[in-house]
């Protein structure tokens, strides 16, 4: 068969959409408990890595992935209902239909400091809590670079000089 992703990436979990009598979607792997441990675990040290993290939450009893991590951590309700609603939306795209789709990001990589220093876990309104600051270096040198790929392959890594503006 002609496909467009390797057969690993095809064995996703088949969603179900339903109503609130029946229960559906993929199995939580985590309980409202191990959330609010995790969430004492961020509190403790708020500059920790998603690895540590994951680590401290293992120690405590909760197996999970790092990317289970990361959601937990950076995603509220919203955004996570958001992405359950765009899956269920595009879950039976057609290989011609994803052929049209092109992805694409830029990042900023520092050249030193550790590239853009230590992430801080924080909640709305915890932006100016001393506990939530770090000191910082206001401008080190770094470089802009934007990239794209779709289903005709991988383009080129675009390096971009000056600011860019998302909005305009």
């Amino acid at each position: 068969t002609n496909r467009l992703f390797p057969e690993c990436c095809i064995k996703a979990p088949q969603w179900e959409v339903c109503g609130k009598e029946k229960k559906c979607g993929k199995k939580r792997c985590t309980t409202r408990r191990g959330d609010r441990t995790l969430r004492k675990i961020v509190e403790k040290d708020r500059f920790q890595t998603l690895g540590d993290l994951r680590k401290q939450w293992t120690e405590s009893g909760v197996e999970t992935s790092r990317a289970t991590v990361h959601r937990r951590v950076l995603l509220n309700q919203k955004q996570r209902q958001k992405r359950l609603t765009w899956a269920t939306e595009n879950q039976h795209w057609t290989v011609a239909q994803w052929s049209k789709v092109l992805f694409s990001d830029e990042s900023k990589f520092c050249m030193s400091f550790g590239n853009q220093g230590a992430r801080v876990w924080r909640k709305t309104g915890e932006k100016e809590m001393p506990k939530c600051l770090k000191s910082s270096v206001k401008y080190p040198q770094s470089v802009m670079v934007w990239g794209a790929m779709s289903a005709a392959g991988v383009g080129p890594l675009c390096f971009i000089k000056g600011w860019t503006n998302t909005s305009s």
